[in-house]
């Protein structure tokens, strides 16, 4: 459109005084007067077309009121404005660059006000794609009286939601992992593409550093799920094992837009700030309200409102929500101290018992200790939480174990306790990401940098307190999620994991190093941008943006799975691998079935069932696990954090009183004192 001059003597004298004074000056692009109208103005094209255009056209592009910059110059510019710096291309070796050739040069203090101040006359509204050109019209001459400030447009309604296509990689034997040994036959080492989920544009991924199951949500809203269900933690109203991801059909009618996965346990949240969970609710961590029904496997309504996000530790849940006061809320198991609020509900199960418990905590409670602090970020290992408030400072909480609470002790921590790191000049930016895994936490922080603190590998000291990894320093991190001791990280177009894994869980391929102690690309995503990551206990999800790779993923592996009815009918037939490992399982249930028809006290046969649905010893001993960590049939006494807190009580009731009993006499005993298997001792592990 053509500027409006006319009547309007205003402007003319203006764009006279200031051609004189620019052709007075050797180089305009960094001149004051540039320099004066580009801070002040408010279109970006504007700015570019003053710091290309050379003085003697500048009163032609003020009177004609249209001209077009090159795309990339334009880009060029615009970078080098925001780094504060001055573009090579305008350096020239003059001396006095900013000094007028004389006194026709200098303005007066109107004339940079009127500089200054040319957005608030000039409106100038931005189009987007004009094939590389980018087009800058003056539309009106306004009054400086009439001038009011532009109001920002809300980009928020504008905004579409980014997705992609998910790769997996890790074991996909969900019954066994953790609990037997795993044929390598069930374990896709590189990533590989979901068949069920091909096409489908998927917004992110969760999973738990205990868990063996696996959440995606598409951009639609829809939740998908697979993997282990024997708590109904898929939300599909049973207990069936799924290999193949599968919409939650009683969420249909809500658009999920964040999850969390815990050892047996899912909660989402809705679009409309409502949050749902599913699975094993022992100990409260479904927020329901109540534990009468230990197992959920529907999703059920948690007593939470205005939710922005959640996570799930092994046995307990973390709300974020927009309300005031309350922007943390917890549930769930509270042995370490984990929900933050200064108790662990520690009691005897009887008077004249050393035997002890935690109680459930089933509704969701505020931290009061953050209840001046505005949550925005949380993450949660098996035992602890991560989370960082609206400034920028980091807090911990829980089991304490190999430092990854980051405090410089190994003290368990009931009540949140800031991170004396990231204080000062090293608080948290607003795109920082943050990540627990079983063992140890990470964050980045100023400049990007990651930083993490807690057991990091499984020989060597502990990282006691927060310590930057060199290893990807100058990577900007996007995403980042921790497994059980493994890590996945997308940064710039490239996706990096380490760790120690045993079923190809970081993709590294089958020519592949099984395990990394340092980080390490994953060479067959090289070039892809990573939208999401999740880990769990033995295995990784990652969302690529499918635009401009389908040749490179027409070149990965495509993993069909089974339906559940072939699983039931393949674990019945006694023809594969699976079934076998299913056998073995149903051996160990009925041998737990008999002893808890043996056993007289209530909270014995409880503890008896949990150690069926174990990772393992180690993942027990590494997280302080009383329940989940001790040996089968024991009695846990005190917290049972060691490797063989549960196996005294055992020993005691088969062994007498006596001290140097021959071993076969020791033996037998135990088999007649509750095994009920015909077997001596312990089944030998795989």
């Amino acid at each position: 459109m053509q500027l409006v001059q006319g009547k309007d003597e205003l402007l003319k004298d203006f764009i006279v005084r200031f051609n004189r004074a620019a052709l007075g000056i050797k180089e305009l692009q960094m001149s004051t007067v540039v320099t004066a109208m580009m801070s002040g103005t408010r279109n970006r094209h504007f700015k570019m077309s003053l710091s290309k255009n050379p003085s003697s056209t500048m009163h032609e592009l003020l009177r004609r009121g249209e001209k077009y910059v090159d795309a990339e110059e334009a880009y060029l510019i615009t970078k080098c404005m925001k780094n504060r710096s001055e573009p090579e291309s305008n350096k020239k070796n003059i001396p006095g660059e900013f000094e007028p050739q004389d006194n026709r040069g200098k303005l007066t203090q109107d004339e940079t006000r009127f500089a200054a101040n040319l957005s608030g006359f000039v409106t100038t509204p931005v189009k987007e794609d004009f094939g590389g050109l980018h087009p800058v019209d003056f539309l009106s001459w306004r009054g400086m009286a009439d001038v009011e400030p532009e109001k920002k447009v809300e980009v928020k309604e504008e905004e579409t939601i980014k997705g992609g296509e998910i790769l997996f990689c890790g074991t996909t034997a969900w019954d066994a992992v953790g609990r037997r040994k795993v044929s390598a036959e069930w374990n896709l080492v590189s990533p590989t593409r979901l068949r069920p989920l091909m096409g489908v544009y998927i917004r992110s991924v969760a999973s738990g550093c205990v868990s063996c199951h696996c959440v995606a949500l598409d951009v639609e809203g829809r939740c998908y799920t697979w993997g282990r269900n024997e708590k109904g933690q898929l939300g599909h109203g049973d207990t069936i094992q799924r290999d193949r991801p599968t919409v939650v059909s009683e969420l249909i009618n809500h658009k999920v837009i964040r999850a969390g996965a815990g050892r047996c346990h899912t909660v989402v949240v809705a679009e409309d700030g409502l949050s749902l969970a599913f699975g094993w609710n022992k100990h409260g961590q479904l927020g329901s309200g109540s534990v009468k029904n230990e197992v959920e496997s529907s999703p059920v309504r948690c007593l939470v409102s205005e939710v922005k996000t959640t996570a799930c530790g092994g046995d307990f849940t973390v709300w974020l929500t927009s309300t005031e006061g309350a922007s943390i809320l917890t549930a769930g198991l509270p042995q370490y101290g984990q929900l933050g609020h200064g108790t662990d509900n520690e009691y005897n199960t009887k008077d004249s018992s050393v035997r002890l418990a935690y109680e459930a905590q089933p509704r969701p409670k505020a931290i009061g200790s953050l209840s001046g602090e505005t949550i925005v970020k949380v993450a949660c290992g098996t035992n602890h939480t991560v989370a960082v408030d609206k400034n920028g400072y980091v807090y911990t909480w829980g089991f304490g174990g190999y430092g990854r609470l980051g405090h410089r002790e190994q003290k368990d921590e009931w009540v949140p306790r800031r991170v004396d790191v990231f204080t000062r000049n090293n608080i948290l930016p607003p795109e920082a990401v943050v990540s627990a895994g079983s063992a140890n936490s990470a964050c980045t922080a100023g400049g990007g940098q990651l930083y993490m603190w807690g057991k990091m590998k499984n020989t060597g000291d502990d990282w006691m307190y927060p310590k930057p990894l060199m290893d990807l320093s100058g990577w900007h991190l996007r995403c980042m999620d921790s497994g059980n001791m493994h890590h996945f990280v997308g940064a710039d177009s490239s996706c990096i994991s380490w760790g120690h894994a045993q079923s190809g869980e970081l993709g590294y391929g089958p020519n592949g190093q099984k395990s990394s102690a340092a980080p390490k690309k994953v060479d067959i995503l090289e070039g892809m941008h990573v939208i999401s990551v999740a880990c769990g206990f033995a295995h990784s999800m990652v969302v690529v943006d499918g635009t401009n790779i389908a040749d490179k993923l027409e070149q990965l592996e495509i993993y069909d799975g089974k339906d559940a009815g072939e699983v039931n009918v393949e674990h019945e037939s006694g023809t594969s691998v699976p079934n076998k490992l299913a056998k073995k399982g149903s051996v160990k249930k009925s041998e737990n079935l008999k002893k808890r028809k043996k056993l007289e006290d209530s909270s014995e046969s409880e503890d008896s069932e949990d150690s069926e649905y174990d990772s393992d010893e180690s993942e027990g001993q590494l997280n302080g696990d009383a329940e989940h960590g001790k040996k089968r049939g024991g009695k846990a006494s005190g917290k049972g954090r060691g490797k063989n807190a549960g196996k005294s009580a055992m020993e005691k009731k088969g062994s007498g009183r006596g001290r140097g009993r021959p071993p076969s006499a020791t033996k037998g005993s135990q088999s007649a004192g509750g095994k009920g298997s015909g077997k001596r001792g312990r089944p030998k592990k795989s």
